[in-house]
């Protein structure tokens, strides 16, 4: 028969091999998230003929609306816009929102979308978001916001769900090592060339 001590040593042994398969199996790979965020299909996103202004082109409100549709996928891998995160009571809301237009997009032009996760704490996340032509791939616009997570019981900020958050550690372990694009924090101004011979704007 085992002393006591080595008994309890034992247990507490076991108890630690077992948490730790759990935590093992909540573990989610930051490549595969990754991967699954990049290869995401955007092709059901099209600019319609009521997004086109009286300037021929899409109009500054459905770039807003674009990007918001374009989250949604990405949003729902995460487990944090999804049926699964409102049936258990929790939405994001977006806090603030710094857009770029970069170049015009017409009827017929095909689109994509990418997701760069910046930052993120118990209950906000920062994100950039770049809308591309799916074909010639130059940049049309850019979209960075911050979101929160909210309790859809008290409409009050809260923390992740531990499986969103989990999802959304591992995504930012992969893109931390992705450079940052120029836009993202850059502050909204008029910018003017040096005056000759001054260096001043």
């Amino acid at each position: 028969m085992l002393p006591s001590s080595l008994v309890l040593v034992r247990r507490v042994a076991i108890q630690f091999l077992r948490d730790f398969e759990h935590h093992a199996r909540r573990m989610i790979d930051a490549t595969a998230i990754a991967a699954e965020i990049d290869t995401i299909d955007y092709s059901a996103l099209s600019i319609r003929p009521e997004f086109i202004d009286a300037n021929g082109h899409l109009n500054v409100g459905y770039y807003n609306l674009l990007f918001d549709k374009a989250l949604d996928l990405p949003w729902a891998r995460l487990g944090i816009y999804s049926g699964l995160i409102l049936a258990s009571g929790y939405s994001s809301f977006a806090l603030e929102t710094h857009m770029t237009y970069q170049r015009e997009l017409k009827l017929g032009d095909p689109l994509d979308f990418s997701l760069l996760l910046l930052d993120f704490d118990a209950k906000r996340i920062h994100y950039f978001l770049i809308m591309r032509h799916r074909h010639e791939r130059w940049v049309a616009a850019t979209c960075e916001q911050i979101s929160i997570c909210v309790d859809m019981n008290t409409r009050r900020s809260t923390a992740w769900p531990g499986e969103a958050l989990a999802r959304i550690t591992a995504l930012h372990v992969a893109h931390q090592a992705r450079p940052r694009p120029p836009e993202v924090g850059r502050a909204i101004g008029i910018r003017r060339r040096a005056e000759p011979g001054t260096g001043k704007g």
